[in-house]
């Protein structure tokens, strides 16, 4: 058989979207983490993020020397920079054979046949949800579930509506068949994935199935088996969500709530439909239902007409909050936003750099102030592998999604096992295993 070769860029919507790409191309290739032996390499790209995209071009100008030495080698750019910048990719790099917009995976492998090269067109129906996805690239233990796709929020610095298309939900059955398959095959764990979990909301004729009870059956199909979520969209994060949660013992309390600012006119301009103030209910309910939850965030440094005191409303969020952790990043414009067709980008650079290092500065803070009060707690960790710096640890998380390093001892892999957490980093917590 032929080889393919994936590279998965962005978010955990991708890895799951490359898992389908390699299920459709199974008939004719099989996966292969060497690069040399590869007949098509295909780069699963994200946009959300300039970074991202400047990344995938270095990428492409490091490939053209191995499709000099191999001229039978096809190179194809998938996903949302496909779709976001469709034929510019096929004229401004000559490496590139064909472009695969995320809705239109099923058309792979007759273009690979018939030599068409672009396929971007959107769908408002394809969520993929007859495909039971080949795990090709994971550790065994964890998987990640797509629930729905797309987004018709529309906050003005984001991409995605416009490279995902509209939001759908995936067939509710089908999710619970393609977790009961992960479970029969030793999985311990999944992570529900959508770019607003929240809004997940299947109808067929027989039933109405939202979130909160969807994650609910998950949860049911197997009290051995963790059940994580992302994203979450304030605006949508429901008391029954929570109350579902609180109920199944195996759902991880663990909450991502991206905030992406701490200011009400920053909010208005981002068109993020909450207030500070709504956000803040939403922080005191999971706290109310949800005790021991951790609590994560995205924010955005230097928006558009964001001053000083819009962004010292943020630090102070993050004070008044205290996330567990947090992703961070500064503002930059991408094309086709509402941002950039309405606002001008008018923060410093060097502004944007200084306000994020503070927001840096005292998320780190408060990462290690959360771990330092699990030092003394024991608390059951999955083991997901061997730890990066040291073959005699291993390294899992804990409902909280918090990494905990610790002696391997005769722990196995995918082993739930209680450890007594000893001591910290703002990153890590270590710890000894408790005896059976």
């Amino acid at each position: 058989m032929k080889k393919l070769h994936i590279e998965t860029y962005g978010c955990q919507m991708n890895t799951a979207d490359s898992e389908v790409i390699a299920t459709i191309l199974a008939p004719e290739y099989t996966t292969t983490a060497d690069i040399k032996e590869a007949d098509l390499i295909l780069l699963n790209t994200c946009s959300v993020r300039d970074n991202a995209e400047q990344r995938i071009h270095k990428r492409l100008a490091e490939l053209k020397a191995l499709k000099k030495r191999n001229p039978t080698l096809k190179i194809g750019v998938v996903g949302c920079m496909a779709e976001r910048m469709k034929e510019k990719l096929l004229t401004a790099e000559d490496v590139v054979d064909l472009l695969v917009g995320p809705d239109a995976y099923r058309e792979l492998p007759q273009m690979l046949q018939s030599g068409k090269n672009v396929s971007v067109e959107l769908s408002e129906s394809e969520t993929y949800d007859d495909i039971l996805p080949t795990r090709y690239d994971t550790n065994g233990i964890s998987a990640f579930v797509s629930i729905m796709r797309g987004c018709q929020n529309y906050c003005s610095y984001c991409i995605v509506p416009y490279t995902r298309g509209k939001e759908r939900s995936r067939n509710a059955q089908s999710i619970l068949d393609e977790v009961r398959d992960l479970v029969n095959k030793g999985y311990k764990e999944v992570t529900l994935l959508g770019q607003n979990v929240n809004s997940y909301l299947f109808k067929s004729e027989n039933e109405t199935v939202n979130f909160a009870e969807l994650i609910s059956r998950v949860a049911e199909i197997s009290p051995l088996l963790r059940v994580r979520f992302a994203t979450s969209h304030p605006k949508d994060l429901s008391d029954e969500l929570l109350k579902a949660m609180a109920t199944h013992p195996n759902i991880c309390r663990s909450i991502h709530l991206p905030v992406q600012s701490g200011s009400d006119r920053m909010l208005k301009v981002m068109n993020r439909k909450y207030t500070r103030e709504w956000y803040l209910n939403r922080i005191q309910a999971i706290r109310h239902y949800l005790p021991d939850c951790a609590i994560s965030t995205d924010v955005i440094a230097g928006f558009c007409t964001e001053t000083e005191d819009d962004h010292q409303q943020t630090l102070s969020l993050f004070r008044e909050v205290g996330y567990d952790s947090a992703f961070m990043f500064r503002y930059s414009v991408r094309e086709g936003t509402l941002a950039q067709r309405h606002y001008e980008d008018d923060v410093p650079e060097e502004t944007k750099i200084r306000r994020l290092e503070e927001i840096i500065q005292l998320q780190q803070r408060l990462s290690l102030q959360s771990n330092e009060r699990d030092v003394g707690k024991t608390m059951e960790v999955l083991i997901e592998g061997v730890s990066k710096r040291s073959n005699s640890h291993w390294f899992g998380r804990n409902s909280q999604n918090k990494v905990v390093i610790f002696p391997k001892g005769d722990c196995k892999k995918g082993e739930y096992i209680n450890v007594h957490i000893e001591s910290c980093t703002s990153a890590t917590l270590f710890g000894s295993v408790v005896e059976k």
